[in-house]
């Protein structure tokens, strides 16, 4: 994906391609989440150079810059992409400069340097993603990028010396070795929300990503109801009249039976509002829930 960066924190002509070299882990081993050396870490970066230059010569000439380390998909997909943006934040103050400059970041004494270090609550997934990023002339980052949005998702293999590399860096049994754009890598996780029962969220994230000036809603009973806007989730909080009244107002509350059968359809849904504002945070998103007694004032309030 072509992104042009925000201003506050890049000249408002640069273009970057935004992307990552995708590990698919074999089994269900654990993935360790060491840093490596810079020497190890450069050694990567060397691999990931020749294989971006093999799918678009002209990424040859732009500035990659890479972290010796491996991420979960939720870390990489955060509004404002501040992976992506730490790795440019951080190759700015580095020294040297010039087309082709290939920039990794490593760890000193086990710690990678301001951002970078991945969070030990997302690890063991089997999906890890190394982040890089390329930038420079903007025309050449556009041609590339533009390039790798058509190519890569389909025929983006990485060449065997840098799955071989990965796996015995980092320790892991690595499947496949594969580059997405972070485009793609949206694409992905969109249909893996869809098999696991969280498609109807998937697109407040989606505009939280690619389009974050924007709101969305998620409003389709019986999920709870949530807008984004601001910057920010917001969870309608109702009280056990108000939910009964939006979700559940034509059942039967006569019999024990039934009351039971309500409470436990309430619980459910509690516990639908945990796991979506779990999901939103692990993203990066602010969850606020909002105290609603009726849908009107949910409405309102969400507003």
């Amino acid at each position: 994906m072509t992104v042009p960066m925000s201003p506050t924190l890049f000249d408002d002509t640069a273009v970057h391609v935004l992307g990552a070299l995708a590990l698919e882990l074999r089994g269900e081993h654990p993935s360790p989440l060491h840093a490596l050396a810079q020497a190890d870490a450069g050694e990567l970066a060397g691999h990931v150079a020749v294989d971006l230059a093999r799918f678009a010569p002209a990424a040859a000439g732009l500035e990659l810059v890479i972290v010796g380390a491996h991420y979960d998909p939720v870390e990489l997909l955060r509004p404002g992409w501040p992976l992506h943006r730490e790795l440019d934040a951080l190759a700015a103050r580095a020294p040297g400069q010039g087309r082709g400059r290939v920039v990794a970041f490593g760890a000193h004494d086990g710690q990678l340097p301001g951002l970078l270090p991945p969070s030990a609550d997302f690890a063991g997934g089997p999906l890890r993603l190394v982040p890089f990023v390329l930038g420079g002339e903007p025309a050449t980052a556009q041609e590339v990028g533009d390039h790798f949005e058509r190519e890569l998702l389909e025929n983006g293999m990485a060449g065997a010396a840098t799955a071989l590399a990965a796996q015995a860096l980092f320790g892991l049994e690595v499947e496949h070795a594969r580059y997405l754009t972070v485009h793609d890598l949206a694409a992905m996780m969109s249909l893996q929300y869809e098999h696991a029962g969280l498609a109807p969220l998937w697109p407040v994230i989606e505009a939280a990503l690619l389009c974050p000036e924007k709101d969305a809603w998620l409003d389709a009973p019986p999920e709870p109801l949530l807008r984004y806007v601001d910057g920010e989730a917001r969870i309608a909080l109702f009280t056990p009249q108000a939910w009964r009244k939006r979700y559940a107002e034509h059942a039967d509350c006569t019999s024990t039976e039934s009351r039971d059968t309500a409470h436990r359809q309430h619980a459910h849904f509690e516990a639908r509002q945990r796991q979506l504002a779990a999901v939103l945070q692990a993203h990066g998103l602010t969850v606020n829930f909002v105290h609603c007694d009726s849908e009107h004032d949910a409405v309102a309030a969400l507003g």
